[in-house]
């Protein structure tokens, strides 16, 4: 016995299906896509740096921006160095839990006793300080001259 169907071919509508799912996949991730890797905390102009870190989860973000006395920001919240410890103490929350990690975005124009003074306050509550900086450009790398 021969089964035949005897429905006719349409082998062009079974191609457009996985074609449609292609393109929603595609659609949904531009979309969502920048929400993934958005960084909290403000816009700063940072230093150079050589050294790259991995994405920390749960970590807090300060930055510090110039000006007269210097702008620190947790997050997105203003806050002045002597607040700064407290807001840290209440991020952090109970002494049982492990201490998490700050990345600690500070403007290329601020003095770096500033810099220092912001750090140390973070590290005494118990956190790990990541100074964060923007990757060097390959075009303008200029080997050192010898004897430097």
């Amino acid at each position: 016995m021969k089964l035949e169907s005897t429905l006719p071919e349409s082998p062009g509508f079974l191609h457009a299906i996985p074609a449609l799912n292609i393109f929603s996949l595609l659609l949904v991730f531009f979309l969502l896509g920048p929400s993934f890797v958005s960084q909290s905390g403000v816009a700063i102009d940072l230093p150079v740096s050589r050294f790259q870190i991995e994405r920390q989860a749960g970590s807090t973000v300060i930055s510090v921006k110039p000006g007269d006395p210097p702008l620190i920001w947790l997050e997105r919240e203003q806050v002045t160095l002597s607040q700064l410890g407290d807001r840290l103490d209440e991020r952090r929350g109970s002494d049982s839990a492990p201490a998490s990690t700050v990345l600690l975005q500070v403007d290329k124009s601020v003095p770096v006793s500033v810099q220092r003074e912001v750090a140390e306050t973070a590290l005494l509550k118990g956190f790990r300080v990541y100074l964060l900086g923007y990757p060097e450009s390959t075009d303008d790398a200029t080997p050192p001259a010898k004897g430097e």
